[in-house]
């Protein structure tokens, strides 16, 4: 398989990476550090030895020099081997520690004493277009989603269906984060109509049958398990009444188009829209969390229902962007952007659509989607 150069900045000290499963964050260590250590806690005997005594990874690091690399994957499944790798990190031997992992949930308490200034982050994401460059396909993209998995597979719709699958019996079933996998299961589904709107507990809840409380537990175990993320409202200097709730996205389309229900009742134009916005969405998602300087993505809502789909907000500038799938732009397209900017003039703001033509309508640049993504690196400001 053609290894395919990935947009993470690796630093030269010890670093946590984080991404779902299927990502390539195993592809991408082997390939950065080909004469690492692998502790690999997929393995099953690994795995029970550490469990049993998480020392014993001192007697496994016992040869390694100042400058080698040790690769500990999956650490969420022995969690206890965090302090013994802080304790060999403060013993300044020099050994780079990576530790990748595609849960926090059972990190959070010894999460916080390597991040404390002794470990970075890293996060792997799904392709990004430009690292696809031009066998990205906008098509194949919306319809089984940019997983490396998925996208590399001889047969991606298999793959999406077996991956969701494993997702559900390997890391929610196997691990005990919830009691009941059939409501999870149900409430993934009902949770899939909500893909690219607005995210409120109350309703998820009615439609699956289950308590708000336990739809908030379920929505932090996707967001822990990395495959789902909120974006919260931009209300800086905010002069209308905007809403309280945040949006909704699965990480990848891929996954969003497999949980969702597909029958003759079903309308392929009512997919089109959340898959194009979810795209865009897991791209902007990825160019934020590979800034060396904090950036935020939200959203903007106002009470009377004006709304942008996303807002970025940094040191590298400030943008608005609406999407929409219409080949062409009309006026009612921009009613958003145009109030954005009006209350906002210090935003750029521009539009996203089907089209192959990049425009300037009322002030506002619109660019072809396609052309967007593939110019989309995290090297460079979004405009």
């Amino acid at each position: 398989m053609q290894y395919i150069r990935r947009l993470v900045n690796p630093p030269k000290e010890s670093f946590f990476l984080f991404g779902p499963r299927g990502t390539g964050k195993s592809t991408w260590l082997s390939h950065l550090y080909p004469g690492g250590l692998k502790v690999d806690l997929l393995d099953p005997e690994t795995e029970r030895r550490l469990l049993a005594k998480p020392e014993k990874l001192i007697e496994l690091v016992s040869s390694l020099e100042s400058g080698d690399i040790c690769i500990v994957d999956e650490i969420q499944r022995v969690p206890d081997l965090i302090p013994v790798i802080h304790s060999l990190i403060e013993k300044k031997r020099g050994i780079q520690f990576i530790l990748t992992g595609s849960s926090s949930r059972k990190l959070r308490r010894t999460l916080g004493d390597l991040l404390g200034g002794r470990a970075l982050l890293r996060r792997m994401y799904p392709f990004m277009a430009c690292e696809l460059e031009d066998s990205f396909s906008l098509s194949e993209a919306l319809q089984f989603g940019l997983i490396p998995m998925v996208w590399q597979s001889l047969d991606k719709q298999e793959r999406i269906k077996a991956y969701v699958s494993t997702y559900l019996k390997e890391e929610v079933q196997a691990e005990g984060l919830v009691r009941n996998i059939g409501a999870f299961a149900r409430f993934m589904e009902v949770a899939s109509f909500s893909h690219g709107g607005i995210w409120v507990s109350s309703e998820i809840a009615r439609e699956s049958q289950v308590k708000r409380q336990t739809v908030d537990n379920y929505l932090t175990v996707l967001e822990d398990l990395l495959l789902a993320f909120t974006v919260p409202i931009f209300t800086r200097r905010a002069k209308r009444a905007v809403i309280a709730h945040s949006k909704f996205y699965y990480f990848d389309v891929g996954v969003f188009r497999e949980l969702r229900p597909q029958g003759p009742l079903d309308k392929e134009a009512e997919l089109e829209g959340p898959a194009l916005e979810g795209l865009v969405a897991q791209h902007l998602q990825a160019w934020v969390a590979t800034q060396r300087e904090t950036h935020k993505l939200y959203f903007w809502r106002t009470r009377t229902k004006i709304e942008v789909d996303f807002v970025v907000y940094g040191p590298k500038g400030f943008w608005a962007l609406e999407v929409k799938r219409g080949r062409e732009v009309s006026k009612t397209d921009l009613r958003g952007l145009l109030a954005f900017k009006e209350e906002y003039p210090e935003a750029t703001c521009f539009l996203l659509y089907g089209g192959n033509k990049k425009l300037t309508v009322k002030g506002i640049s619109c660019f072809p989607i396609l052309d967007f993504l593939l110019h989309l690196d995290p090297s460079r400001a979004l405009d």
